[in-house]
């Protein structure tokens, strides 16, 4: 097993290992057999919404023989360096740097590490020769979570609870509020950015307080806010994974976020030897099946809804209608 801390949690999902050289940028790259050898370096801890997403994906990957999986999770911003390094000492055909603060790190690194396929979180440019981006476009089905939103909310008041005011949150956020308005021209919003990817008390905190100033329905982006809703009696609608079972009666909507078409991309441009720096951002959209609602219950939400939700979804698919790309940081219009 290929561990990188005693102190820090390291799992190795699969076996086997990898023999092909791969070269970079302007030569030819070489094909590798699989599976090849995957390492996944994240600052928050893998059940968080985000990385839960990679994590499910990578795993697949592993069924199917493709892969070799190892991660380590909780990695301090001022350790990054070190623990990718590391992982591109050990040989790792394929290192995925999660998102933000571990962003200048990897950068640095994959530019020590031709031979090494780097893939990052991050709304930044790809950088030559073999590190690419990826990113949350998934504003097809947040806007379609804000139609179930503008339909629900009673007050008119919908409160809304970030991490970062980053173009990854910000464009979601952005797209929600465009589809409540679509269906309820009077709603206003309560928002708020708690500053942090991982602090559920400090996100439920500050759903309390959104909900003392009448909102009804709450946008979920962070942990704990699903947390505030149900003690408070009031809905909520999810981000990225689906919490319906954990909150049930709570969480009405959820738009989910499905890494495999980027994922499966990046592996398969490793072992045949084409990874190279690209964009995997629109490979997260709805008509690359990155993105998709959870299912609607009609015991929580009205027939009437789900219908108009199926109708502008179908617009999406076709082409007929795209939701627009706002990554300016919304503000509190209540």
């Amino acid at each position: 097993m290929d561990r990188v801390h005693t102190h820090r949690r390291a799992v190795l999902i699969g076996t086997g290992a990898t023999t092909a050289a791969v070269l970079f940028g302007g030569r030819a790259w070489a094909a590798k057999s699989k599976p090849v050898a995957v390492a996944l370096v994240t600052s928050v801890p893998i059940e968080q919404q985000w990385i839960s997403r990679l994590h499910i994906a990578l795993k697949a990957a592993v069924a199917r023989g493709d892969i070799t999986y190892v991660y380590s999770e909780n990695v301090a911003n001022t350790d990054a360096e070190r623990v990718i390094r590391e992982y591109a000492e050990a040989k790792k055909d394929f290192i995925i740097a999660e998102a933000f603060g571990l962003e200048r790190p990897a950068r640095k690194i994959a530019a020590d590490y031709k031979n090494t396929a780097f893939l990052m979180g991050s709304s930044f440019p790809a950088q030559a020769s073999n590190f690419s981006v990826f990113d949350n476009y998934i504003q097809d089905a947040s806007y379609l979570t804000g139609i179930v939103a503008g339909k629900e909310t009673k007050s008119n008041v919908v409160g809304m609870v970030g991490g970062y005011a980053i173009p990854e949150v910000n464009r979601l956020m952005h797209a929600f509020m465009a589809g409540a308005r679509s269906v309820n021209p009077d709603v206003k919003f309560l928002i708020s950015f708690i500053n942090s990817w991982y602090d559920p008390p400090k996100a439920k905190e500050t759903a309390f307080a959104m909900i003392e100033r009448k909102a009804d329905v709450l946008y979920a982006e962070r942990f704990g806010v699903s947390d505030a809703a149900k003690e408070r009696g009031v809905k909520a609608v999810g981000n990225v994974i689906d919490t319906a079972g954990q909150y049930p009666g709570t969480v009405i909507a959820s738009a989910l976020w499905h890494m495999e078409p980027t994922l499966d991309r990046a592996i398969a441009k490793v072992i045949e030897g084409s990874f190279t720096a690209e964009d995997y951002g629109p490979w997260s959209s709805m008509l690359n099946g990155g993105c998709s609602l959870a299912p609607l219950d009609p015991k929580l939400v009205p027939q009437a809804v789900i219908d108009l939700v199926k109708a502008k979804e179908a617009e999406i698919r076709s082409g007929a209608f795209k939701v627009a790309v706002d990554d300016s940081e919304p503000k509190s219009t209540a």
